[in-house]
């Protein structure tokens, strides 16, 4: 639309009536060529297409069997450790005399060629936080030789995260979603409006991801297994002053920080894998020896375990269990010398519900008449 002239722009004098005004308003003449803000190629807009154009198409089309992130290319699209390898190639090349190989658009997809192997590098998705790396999932097959292992080898997930470098939460969160898939399969395979499997976003997302293998014959670590959670009592500083003839241990500081906290070879996840170290290392023991005392050290689990389950088995068994269909009652025996001397036993009924608080009653004595 041009713009509005004002009767002082077109004649500067007092007899400027509003015919004129109203004809010069009306002009179609415009007094710029100067095209939209929409229609203009400005710069943020050609970078985004220059953009779209190298390492955009990377995206567009991502690479088969790695990652895809931003951080592993250069301007040019190109895939970082594909350049540098391709360098070095050449570099070895002339050390050895032989004539430079023809020059290609290095970095690009070729499926005939074999990607070089991913680094910490190639693993960061946003370019400006260098400190955010992506780190590895389980692979498909890594998740089922868990549940594997487990559901039908019968083994605990103690075992299976020693033996396949998981740590044991993952472990049993990976046993408790493989039984929900599981589950889904034998509901979709017998009723038609069972829960669809979004296999193809499962495919999609772990395409782009880093993955850590199963391989039978030589075990990848997935990630740390034995760190030492860090409890509630050793967030203080203490400083506890001690002789230097004394043989201060990890169970003397367990007892400096707390009463009821066990040394940190205990606390660990992995207790078994120091007590190995130890024997491997510092007693020098053979194979032979240390896999004795592995299977007796078995044995003795194998037996407190079997002490447990009795027990909880004796405990489950000794309820009444009256079933109407709709509800299930339980009644379990008790005693009503449990509550012991003050009535505040554990093994009571109603232990804990609490006790009254007689702080306002009368006659109650509140300022403490002895020192221990």
């Amino acid at each position: 639309m041009p713009p509005t002239l004002r009767c002082a722009s077109v004649i500067p004098s007092s007899s400027c009536t509003k015919h004129l005004c109203r004809a010069a308003a009306q002009s179609s003449r415009p007094f710029s060529t100067t095209p939209r803000h929409d229609q203009r190629a400005t710069r943020a807009r050609r970078a985004l297409f220059r953009w779209l154009g190298s390492q955009g198409e990377n995206f567009r089309n991502p690479l088969n069997g790695s990652t895809n992130y931003m951080g592993a290319y250069n301007r040019e699209g190109q895939l970082k450790r594909v350049v540098e390898s391709e360098l070095f190639k050449a570099r070895a090349r002339e050390d050895k005399g032989q004539e430079p190989a023809k020059p290609e658009e290095a970095g690009k997809d070729d499926k005939n060629k074999t990607l070089p192997e991913e680094t910490t590098r190639d693993r960061i998705p946003f370019p400006l936080n260098r400190n955010f790396v992506s780190q590895p999932v389980l692979s498909e097959e890594l998740r089922e030789e868990i549940w594997q292992r487990i559901m039908k080898g019968g083994k605990s997930v103690r075992e299976v995260s020693a033996d396949l470098k998981v740590e044991m939460s993952r472990v049993g969160a990976v046993v408790r979603l493989k039984e929900v898939e599981k589950e889904w399969k034998r509901i979709l395979t017998f009723d038609v409006k069972g829960k669809p499997l979004a296999r193809p976003y499962a495919q999609a997302v772990m395409s782009m991801l880093p993955k850590t293998p199963y391989d039978s014959e030589s075990v990848v670590a997935h990630e740390s297994i034995n760190d030492l959670p860090v409890h509630a009592s050793t967030g203080q500083q203490i400083f506890h002053p001690t002789s230097e003839s004394r043989h201060f241990t990890r169970a003397d500081a367990a007892k400096v920080f707390s009463k009821n906290l066990l040394p940190a070879d205990d606390r660990i996840p992995h207790p078994e894998l120091v007590i190995q170290h130890r024997e491997r290392v510092v007693e020098e023991l053979t194979i032979e020896q240390r896999q004795e005392r592995a299977l007796m050290r078995a044995e003795a689990a194998d037996k407190i375990t079997a002490a447990k389950a009795a027990k909880a088995a004796k405990k489950e068994a000794a309820i009444q269990k009256i079933d109407t269909g709709r509800w299930e009652f339980r009644f379990t025996p008790i005693n009503s010398d449990d509550i012991g001397k003050d009535g505040r036993g554990h093994k009571g009924v109603g232990w804990r519900y609490g006790v009254p608080l007689y702080d306002r009653s009368r006659g109650q004595v509140k300022i403490p008449t002895s020192v221990e």
